[in-house]
């Protein structure tokens, strides 16, 4: 039985994959190491808590000595990386946050993992889950990203994300660790914080509230559903190449804009009695970010070549089966959407706006 270190497993999308881990494996013991940030909630996985082949440790990426301890104690032979700060806009705010957690975390678990496995290589696999943002910005005209796209990013947030993409490769070309690296577009589905455009749309829309879009909403993003998303990542511990990098997306590129009008669509289908219909009502503009990307498009190519993956939700059908996940999940938003920090990022990011 292979014993995994998963960080960030409390996370959107860490959780997701434990969950599909434990689902469709029977061969992995999960060590979750998790600081427990306003981003992660240790409700996500309570039904493993008497999992035998599920362990949470709380603790953070930083701190050497936890790190270099779980290693030694649980005898790891894989480490899938998810722990990270990925929030543009609050890199706006706190930049040295992104940069601590982000650049420094990813060093220590790489050292950690290359003093534990020394040059006995066989079998073990250290995955870094990272994002299409490290290559910046495309115009219209541009092709689509992929993995020789020259990194190129915007905001604190995506540079500290190219930096520990950096970090990462160094580490295999300088000591030979094992390593493959993932950079996905944009991920949405269940247990998504709802700072995040999907979820905070359908928050809002189901209280009534303003949908902030910045700018003029043309913004375009590829989304991935989250599931789709664990199950390239499974293709790839299972049949990727050390040392390679593989683009994950979900094959759609629509605007900010119509994204939310198709929330709300599906809202007014599913809620027919709710006051606040029709839902479009409530959008609201807002001034723009600053530095905001303006396209991102992926190429899923060489990971459905080599692989044999591709998503398999459309985006209807992701956002379909999102909403009705929150819509079912009303007390683990509430919950949230009480939390005074994330009430004061809204105020700070859109109201104040």
């Amino acid at each position: 039985m292979n014993t995994v270190l998963i960080t960030g497993g409390c996370g959107f999308i860490g959780s997701n994959f434990i969950n599909y881990l434990l689902k469709y494996h029977d061969d992995f013991r999960i060590i979750n190491l998790d600081a427990l940030t306003y981003a992660g909630n240790k409700n996500n996985l309570a039904h493993f808590e008497h999992e035998s082949r599920y362990h949470f440790i709380h603790g953070d990426i930083c701190d050497e000595q936890t790190v270099n301890s779980i290693f030694s104690t649980y005898n790891i032979d894989q480490v899938i990386h998810f722990a990270a700060e990925t929030h543009v806009d609050r890199s706006i705010m706190d930049p040295l946050q992104f940069l601590r957690t982000n650049v420094l975390g990813t060093g220590v678990l790489l050292e950690a993992a290359r003093r534990s496995w020394g040059n006995k290589f066989s079998g073990h696999r250290f995955h870094h889950i990272s994002t299409d943002e490290v290559f910046g910005s495309l115009s219209s005209k541009d092709p689509a990203f992929n993995e020789a796209t020259p990194y190129s990013p915007n905001s604190p947030y995506s540079a500290s994300k190219a930096a520990s993409d950096h970090l990462v490769r160094a580490y295999f070309t300088t000591y030979g660790l094992p390593v493959t690296i993932s950079n996905c577009s944009n991920n949405y589905g269940p247990f998504q914080f709802p700072e995040k455009l999907i979820p905070l749309m359908i928050s809002n829309a189901i209280q009534g509230k303003p949908l902030p879009i910045y700018g003029d909403g043309k913004q375009i993003r590829d989304w991935l559903y989250v599931e789709d998303h664990c199950s390239a990542i499974d293709l790839i511990l299972q049949y990727g190449k050390n040392g390679e990098t593989y683009c994950i997306g979900g094959n759609n590129q629509p605007t900010n804009i119509e994204i939310v009008t198709q929330i709300t669509s599906i809202l007014d289908e599913l809620l027919p009695k709710s006051p606040y219909r029709p839902h479009a009502q409530l959008i609201q503009h807002v001034t723009d970010r600053p530095g905001h990307d303006r396209r991102y498009d992926i190429n899923i190519s060489k990971i459905h070549n080599e692989l044999g993956w591709s998503p398999h939700e459309n985006l209807y059908s992701g956002l379909k089966k999102t909403v009705i996940w929150y819509l079912e999940h009303l007390t683990w938003m509430n919950e949230v959407n009480q939390n005074q920090g994330f009430s004061e990022f809204l105020k700070a990011n859109y109201t104040s706006r």
